[in-house]
């Protein structure tokens, strides 16, 4: 029932992601931030059971703060997305698997922008564009036609719009609110002109 979208451009990326906590039939929150900070150009996107998706991003965004620490530089995003992706797989073979679902979001220097497709099997892909939840089902046809590589920023938040506005009016589901951001060489910003309503932190 949750929804996260990510679009990758020439220099840049832009996420996406719904801002409900849910259980059952419950709304307990309509703030939740699902995007976690894994440094100045690294975010990671987490679905799935609420307990799971909070520890585990948590968990990944420690040890890559501490990999900066240790190492005195940070993790590209390639690297960042393996490390989640072997550490999944881990506990996948445990008896504690995570039921999570993710979309790794970067930018390098060397490498430039990057974006990562995860889900609870611990199968990791580079992708141009990706999605999670239900929401998929209906956006994933949208951005397959309208996608291009040279995808500028505005466009790319039309995309965005559009997908959007296409949940809005298919999905069962009331998703009344979403954060989005854009992770470049400048670091990660806030987007503010997507048509649902964003709520205020």
């Amino acid at each position: 029932m949750e929804y996260l979208i990510g679009i990758q451009g020439p220099d840049y990326v832009l996420v996406a992601a719904d801002t409900v906590a849910a259980t059952s039939i419950i709304q307990m929150k309509h703030d939740h931030d699902k995007m976690f900070k894994m440094s100045e150009k690294i975010l990671l996107l987490c679905v799935g059971e609420p307990g799971d998706t909070v520890q585990f991003a948590e968990y990944i965004q420690k040890n890559v703060q501490l990999y900066k620490m240790r190492n005195g530089y940070e993790l590209s995003p390639t690297a960042a997305a393996n490390f989640t992706r072997r550490n999944l797989a881990d506990y996948l073979r445990s008896r504690t698997p995570y039921h999570v679902n993710l979309l790794l979001a970067g930018y390098d220097d060397h490498e430039g922008p990057a974006l990562y497709y995860m889900d609870y099997l611990a199968a990791l892909a580079k992708t141009p564009f990706a999605a999670h939840g239900y929401g998929a089902f209906l956006t994933l046809s949208i951005l397959d036609r309208y996608y291009k590589p040279g995808i500028t920023r505005e466009e790319a938040v039309d995309l965005l719009k559009q997908c959007l506005e296409e949940l809005k009016k298919r999905f069962i589901l009331n998703l009344t609110s979403f954060n989005a951001r854009f992770i470049d060489k400048e670091g990660i910003h806030e987007v503010d002109n997507i048509p649902l309503a964003k709520v205020e932190s």
